[in-house]
């Protein structure tokens, strides 16, 4: 399917949950943020549905996010649902890879291929300045529990400021390279001054060639991060949600007023 600007819509990318068990300093402030009652939030046969008719329509690549999505109650079971689709030739999630010794394996099992897992310090004091309350531990053997599942390629999201030569960028870059795994730098961003750019080692940013629909986790249709402009699937229905979103899905992100990474998935 395309836009009206000629982009193939070929990507999905599916929040399944607003809640995370981190609190990252450029995701939320301190003290959290508003949660949606879990009746706003979209059921795993809402979600199987939508991507039904998504894949029908021309989409081949589904990337499941959060929020963290693996605090989402049988997320395992969400992820053979969706892998069981005639058509996905990529099924994927970004996680903070803290859950990931407990489920690497089913996830490898019930047919997710590949991780993108965040990492923005691999010093311990700065990584729980950054996430607040994580351990980096935790992400370590998130890491290595991926290896062991063989959820490869195993891609590693790191957020800079500013450049890549940061010192905390380059340490990543660094335990990356010595442990096999891809790096993506990520610059952080604002979706109410529209600060946002390229990803550094991926297609993100990139409005010129952007492919990509969001579904939330409450249900709406997102053409583009970096806009309000959003259709509920559960008012206007699977159908009339995507050839909305292909209507109106703008040439270039802008700002975001109403939005939060937490609920969108970045």
């Amino acid at each position: 399917m395309y836009d009206r600007f000629n982009r193939k819509i070929n990507y999905l990318r599916i929040s399944v949950t607003d809640r995370c068990n981190l609190r990252c300093v450029y995701c939320m402030p301190a003290e959290g943020v508003p949660l949606m009652p879990h009746n706003h939030i979209l059921s795993f046969e809402e979600i199987v549905d939508f991507t039904k008719n998504a894949v029908a329509d021309g989409v081949d690549k589904v990337r499941i996010t959060g929020g963290e999505p693996l605090v989402r109650h049988d997320i395992v079971e969400l992820v053979k649902k969706l892998a069981a689709i005639e058509g996905i030739k990529d099924l994927s999630m970004t996680t903070n890879g803290t859950l990931l010794p407990k489920y690497a394996k089913q996830l490898k099992d019930a047919g997710l291929m590949r991780v993108n897992i965040s990492l923005d310090s691999i010093n311990p004091q700065r990584f729980r300045e950054i996430t607040r309350v994580g351990n980096l531990e935790d992400v370590l053997a998130g890491i290595a529990a991926a290896k062991e599942a063989k959820l490869f390629p195993i891609k590693i999201n790191c957020v800079i400021k500013k450049s890549n030569l940061e010192p905390d960028a380059v340490s990543v870059a660094e335990f990356c390279a010595a442990n096999q795994l891809e790096i993506r730098y990520i610059h952080e961003m604002d979706l109410e001054s529209g600060s946002f750019s390229k990803v550094e080692g991926g297609d993100g940013g990139n409005c010129k060639n952007c492919n990509r629909l969001r579904l939330t986790a409450n249900g709406d249709v997102m053409p583009c991060l970096f806009s309000e402009i959003a259709f509920n699937v559960r008012k206007l229905g699977t159908k009339q949600s995507i050839e909305q979103s292909l209507k109106y899905k703008p040439r270039s992100g802008t700002s975001n007023h109403s939005g939060r990474f937490n609920s969108i998935g970045g």
